[in-house]
């Protein structure tokens, strides 16, 4: 029998974290408003990428991965437009902090080596 769970606490620390963020990423997305965009509504589909990353499925992390990278690209896009002087507002550090932790969260080698070894 095939079970499907929310959460996988025998994967590591480093992918329990980030199917944790992913959701918290969706649900943020969903009560702020995010949906009304098609950037917003990329990061929604980051439920299903944690979903997938809990139940060991390789495209739930490159899902996650693929989201994590476009949750970056606004934060990339304002430093190349406004310079290296918007990087260092404190509004601007503290929105990219999800993000940033996303990305290093998924692209960590436990992560990778995990998802090498293990997922379908």
């Amino acid at each position: 029998m095939e079970t499907r769970r929310w959460t996988n606490p025998t994967q590591p620390q480093t992918l329990q974290i980030a199917v944790f963020l992913l959701y918290i990423d969706a649900v943020f997305s969903v009560l702020f408003g995010g949906i009304t965009n098609p950037l917003g509504l990329f990061v929604v589909f980051g439920a299903g990428a944690g979903f997938g990353i809990a139940n060991e499925k390789r495209w739930g992390y490159w899902l996650g991965v693929a989201v994590a990278i476009v949750g970056l690209l606004p934060f990339l896009l304002a430093i190349v437009n406004d310079g290296v002087g918007s990087a260092l507002n404190l509004n601007f550090l503290l929105f990219l902090i999800m993000p940033l932790a996303l990305f290093g969260l998924l692209f960590h080698q436990q992560s990778r080596e995990y998802q090498r070894i293990w997922f379908s």
